[in-house]
C-alpha cells in the first residue's frame, strides 16, 4: 500500500509489544514483528492478522549483533526503508534486591538488553529510517528511571528498589536525549516514554494500569501527522521528569 507508515517493534510477540502492534496495525500501519523466536511466534501473526493487521515477522534477538544486521537487510530487502521504530524489548531481574548486594551479572544483563541492545538496534536502523519522509524512534523507558522522581521522598518511586533496570533506564533516557539532539535537523525525530506500571507478565506481574493504557502515549506518538516533538520524555498524562 502506497503511503503506508512502515514500523518495526522489538519484543512484539506479547504483553506491550504486542498491543503496540495490534492497535498501530488497527490504525493502517505494516507491522514488521521483531521477534527472537519466528516460529514460536506464528501463532501471534495469525492472531494478529485475523484482527485485520497487516504484519510480517522479523528474527531480531536485541543482544545479538549479526540478527540485528541480519533483520536490516531483510527489511531494506522488503521495503526499502522503515518509518517507525519502536525499543519495546526489555527485561528486569533485580528482583527487588538491596544496590549494595545485587550481583554485577544481574546489572550487566539489564544493560545489555535495555541500553545496549537498543542502542545496537537503532544505530543499524537509522540508515533505512533516513529514507523515510518522516522517521520516529520511540523508546520504552520507565518513570523509575527518573533521576528527579526516584531522589523525591514524596513519591512511590523513593522507595522502588531494582537498580539495575532503574540505571538502565536512565542510560537509555540519555541516549535518548543526546541523540534526538544529534538528529534535530533531520527528517527523524527520537523520544521516550513512561508506560508506568502495567499489568503484564514482564517481571513478575502486577501493575495498575491494563495493557492498552500502557501503550497510549507510544500509540499517540507513533500515529500523529506531525513529526515535530523531539527529545521529550512523557506519559499519557505529560511530561515526565529527566
Amino acid at each position: 500500500m502506497e503511503n503506508q507508515k512502515i514500523t518495526l517493534i522489538t519484543g512484539a510477540n506479547r504483553g506491550m509489544g504486542l498491543e503496540i502492534a495490534k492497535e498501530l496495525g488497527q490504525k493502517g500501519q505494516l507491522i514488521l514483528l521483531g521477534v527472537r523466536d519466528v516460529t514460536g511466534s506464528q501463532k501471534v501473526l495469525d492472531q494478529l492478522r485475523s484482527q485485520g493487521v497487516r504484519a510480517e515477522l522479523v528474527s531480531i534477538d536485541v543482544t545479538n549483533e549479526q540478527t540485528v544486521e541480519q533483520a536490516v537487510k531483510e527489511v531494506e530487502g522488503r521495503h526499502g526503508h522503515l518509518d517507525i521504530l519502536i525499543n519495546n524489548a526489555g527485561i528486569a531481574l533485580d528482583n527487588y534486591e538491596k544496590p549494595s548486594t545485587l550481583p554485577i551479572s544481574t546489572i550487566r544483563k539489564d544493560f545489555e538488553v535495555n541500553f545496549f541492545g537498543t542502542i545496537l538496534v537503532t544505530q543499524n536502523f537509522l540508515p533505512l529510517l533516513r529514507k523515510s519522509t518522516s522517521g520516529k524512534i520511540i523508546n520504552i523507558s520507565s518513570a523509575v528511571g527518573s533521576l528527579t522522581l526516584a531522589s523525591d521522598p514524596s513519591t512511590s518511586i523513593y522507595q522502588h528498589s531494582a537498580m539495575g533496570y532503574q540505571a538502565s533506564k536512565s542510560a537509555l533516557n540519555m541516549f535518548t536525549i543526546d541523540l534526538a539532539n544529534e538528529l534535530k535537523e533531520t527528517n527523524i525525530t527520537a523520544n521516550v516514554v513512561n508506560p508506568g506500571w502495567v499489568d503484564t507478565t514482564f517481571a513478575g506481574g502486577g501493575g495498575n494500569k491494563t495493557v492498552e493504557e500502557g501503550v497510549q502515549r507510544t500509540v499517540e506518538l507513533a500515529t500523529m501527522e506531525s513529526n515535530d516533538i523531539n527529545g521529550t520524555f512523557s506519559d499519557s498524562d505529560g511530561i515526565v521528569p529527566w
